[in-house]
């Protein structure tokens, strides 16, 4: 039997494993499991608990910044106000000693505080077979009921944001991971340091830029690209709204740094991971105030896309015509560790 490339598991097979395994039909479920959606939604009383759980794999660096920010984006992208953090760490045998633990635990501490967010629970061990540790992670927020953000609600039509740039993340895991071989190649120390501090500045979180949208005008759906990049995460984006769309190609620019490391090692930008950037579905004449209200904040966004009707194909357009809207079933970064 073939065995599976490295990252998430092929939508086609997840959503058949989610039909036999996960069906629907809970009377408290707002929103269940499926291909695209980004977190959880159940109704408990008279308010909704949005949920997420979500790994960090790829990263070794500052992990538990990572975890809580990326968790949080999901919850966001419901809407929803993360609230508290639960995580899940597992250590290497024979290769921690306290100042990792202690130094990882800090981690997720000075990332709970950036968001208003408590660190309530979780899980640490030190596990046999692994080579560097691996966190888990666990938000849960809540919204009010009108507020919450459902991806069934987009329409063909809807015009498709992207806020923020991309590869954010892979820019800065490729300078915190292949350092020296940058300097080799004549990268300077302040370029260097420019990338590492992608994480931060720009930086991964996309909360604020949701909550911007959410409160500006009407928004359809939001979805943050992570693995396989900002082409998965549109994929993804209309898989979740059950519909079609059509990206400009032209509009898909990286950020220049980011275009600059990805070429280094042969990475496509567009399959890289892009924790950072947020996908936006929203009525085209909410466009102009969206937009504005982000720019005003700092935060560019610019229109890449619209949504088609239900059957309509995911597709690229550029001047020679359209192409099916590459899909990168294993994240470009995942060369760097091959």
């Amino acid at each position: 039997m073939e065995t599976l490339p490295t990252g998430k598991v092929p939508p086609e097979l997840l959503a058949s494993l989610l039909a036999r395994h996960a069906p629907s039909g809970a009377p408290d479920v707002v929103l269940g499991p499926g291909v695209g959606l980004d977190a959880a939604a159940v109704r408990v009383g008279t308010e909704i608990v949005v949920i997420k759980s979500d790994p960090i794999t790829f990263a070794t660096e500052e992990i538990g910044w990572y975890a809580v920010h990326v968790n949080a984006n999901d919850v966001a992208c419901l809407g929803a106000t993360p609230r508290w953090f639960l995580a899940t760490l597992l250590l290497p045998e024979g290769r921690t000693d306290e100042a990792l633990v202690e130094e990882i635990f800090a981690q997720v501490h000075r990332a709970c505080q950036s968001l208003d967010v408590a660190l309530v629970g979780g899980h640490s061990e030190v596990t046999h077979g692994l080579e560097r540790p691996l966190l888990a992670g666990h938000m849960v927020g809540t919204v009010p009921t009108d507020r919450l953000i459902l991806p069934t609600r987009a329409r063909p039509g809807d015009r498709v944001l992207l806020v923020r740039g991309f590869p954010v993340e892979g820019t800065a895991i490729i300078a915190r991971e292949r350092a020296d071989e940058l300097r080799r190649r004549g990268y300077d120390e302040a370029t260097i340091n420019e990338a590492r501090d992608y994480l931060h500045a720009p930086g991964i979180s996309v909360v604020e830029a949701a909550g911007i949208l959410t409160r500006t005008g009407p928004v359809h759906a939001l979805h943050d690209p992570t693995e396989g990049g900002v082409a998965t995460g549109l994929v993804e984006l209309a898989m979740a709204t059950g519909l079609g769309i059509e990206v400009s190609a032209a509009a898909l620019s990286p950020l220049p740094l980011g275009r600059r490391l990805c070429a280094e090692f042969g990475l496509d930008p567009l399959g890289t991971i892009a924790s950072g950037a947020l996908l936006a579905a929203v009525p085209p004449e909410a466009v102009e105030d969206h937009v504005g209200a982000l720019e005003a904040a700092g935060i560019p966004a610019r229109v890449v896309g619209r949504l088609l009707p239900e059957g309509a194909g995911y597709w690229l357009r550029s001047e020679g015509g359209r192409r099916p809207l590459p899909r990168f079933e294993a994240d470009e970064i995942v060369r760097l560790f091959e």
